[in-house]
């Protein structure tokens, strides 16, 4: 338990420390944000692959082929009914990191495009939770510390076009704090199912592996791919893919 809770912290801990280095860094430009973005990508996509489908399929006994495959598919259906939800907002739409608006209106559009990450935090931290449900606390952690990687280029982010707008540091910071909370509740919630029930292991570590498949295809790839940068984010997700390739390995 108390290895999962100081997983949770580190894993909504690095959207904080991801908004600390987004004040120091306000002008980062897009290329960099891209390629740091797409390297997190990676990191994820090798951990939802290996990490959590993978085991799944392990874990998953007689049926493990139909259940991983529900698993992810139900997965990536509640991040999209999240998004339906709470109309979806890709990152900056709408807010110039360059521009200074200063009417409702825009604040309205920051806010929603904050709230979109924070409710997608939530799956991303049940996946973290659900990794120690295998028995490998490394893996479970590889898992996580690739989620939390995540977290850090996404809470740079998220501070700029607050900013923009013209709210103070303090409440802008105040809101991206929320949004690592939500991910520290939904790694908790993750370890917490696992723990009542293995039973249901299997089919939650696809489910977990499907909500990283949808945010890395839905939001993190289509963002890398924006600004006229394609071919270092793809190089750089590879890299990131590779990198966690060589970690599972070494902690398998």
């Amino acid at each position: 338990m108390e290895i999962a809770l100081i997983t949770a912290l580190g894993v909504g801990g690095a959207t904080v420390i991801g908004s600390l280095l987004g004040f120091v860094f306000k002008g980062t430009s897009h290329k960099f944000n891209d390629i740091v973005l797409a390297f997190a990508g990676g990191v994820m996509l090798s951990a939802a692959v290996f990490g959590l489908i993978g085991e799944s399929l392990e874990l998953g006994g007689k049926y493990a082929l139909p259940v991983c495959v529900l698993g992810i598919f139900l997965g990536a259906l509640c991040v999209n009914l999240m998004d339906r939800l709470v109309p979806h907002l890709h990152r900056m739409t709408g807010v110039d990191r360059e521009e200074h608006p200063h009417n409702k209106e825009q604040l309205n559009k920051v806010l929603l495009f904050v709230m979109a990450i924070a409710i997608h935090n939530l799956p991303e931290g049940i996946a973290a939770g659900v990794g120690f449900g295998t028995g490998n606390t490394a893996e479970a952690l590889v898992i996580a510390g690739g989620i939390a990687l995540q977290n850090i280029p996404e809470g740079m982010v998220i501070i700029a076009p607050m900013l923009a707008t013209g709210m103070k540091k303090g409440r802008t910071f105040l809101i991206a704090l929320a949004t690592g909370v939500v991910e520290i509740v939904g790694t908790l919630l993750g370890y917490f199912a696992v723990s009542i029930s293995t039973a249901i292991l299997p089919f939650a570590l696809a489910f977990a592996g499907g909500t990283m498949l949808y945010v890395i295809s839905d939001e993190m790839i289509p963002e890398t791919h924006s600004h006229g940068n394609e071919t270092g984010a793809t190089y750089s997700l590879l890299v990131g893919f590779a990198l966690m390739l060589v970690f599972d390995s070494l902690v398998g």
